[in-house]
């Protein structure tokens, strides 16, 4: 079983910076605005406010970098789609999102993409994981948020969520109740 012995938050950047070219690896974490990406970082390290969250849309207006373990970086990257922020705002994030993942200076070893599981992938969420097949990234799926879903309704919505993205290997996870942690730090970490 994995232990996370330390999490510290290094830096929050919105361009080139030193720390892009460190050796320590990557883990990029990528969703909607409002999908939850700091509520999951926090559940997974253990750390209630590691990772800033809020129940506004588009809180997230860096990409910013913790230490995990002493031995890798868990980057929070801004929300994408709806956020209470201006459209010139919106698409300054979209496209730090896509220097990061496309043309930065590191390369992720490997990228979380979170999904709403009630919701389901959005428009924004498909687009999302055909740019990061393109740039062929290591991608893990969550689909966060897992016990807002009725008991009656799980079959359908993890149905729906496989088909739209077109893998089976998805982690369903909530934040909150943290069921799912263990499998999904061994993944990350794998």
């Amino acid at each position: 079983m994995l232990t996370i012995k330390s999490a510290q938050f290094v830096k929050g950047v919105t361009g080139s910076d030193p720390i892009m070219k460190e050796k320590i690896p990557q883990i990029a974490f990528v969703g909607r605005s409002n999908v939850g990406k700091s509520s999951v970082i926090n559940a997974l390290v253990g750390v209630k406010d590691l990772a800033i969250s809020s129940s506004t849309p588009g809180r997230t207006l860096q990409l910013n970098f913790f230490l995990i373990n002493e031995q890798v970086f868990f980057v929070d990257l801004p929300g994408y789609g709806y956020s209470k922020t201006s459209l010139k705002q919106a698409e300054k994030m979209r496209r730090m999102i896509m220097w990061y993942l496309e043309a930065g200076e590191a390369k992720p070893k490997k990228v979380v993409l979170i999904v709403d599981s009630n919701i389901g992938p959005t428009k924004f969420d498909l687009e999302m994981m055909e740019l990061l097949s393109e740039n062929q990234h290591e991608i893990i799926v969550i689909a966060n948020k897992i016990d807002k879903v009725k008991q009656s309704e799980i079959v359908k919505k993890k149905r729906t969520i496989v088909e739209k993205l077109g893998t089976e290997k998805i982690f369903y996870f909530s934040s909150k109740t943290k069921k799912g942690r263990e499998e999904l730090l061994e993944e990350i970490f794998g």
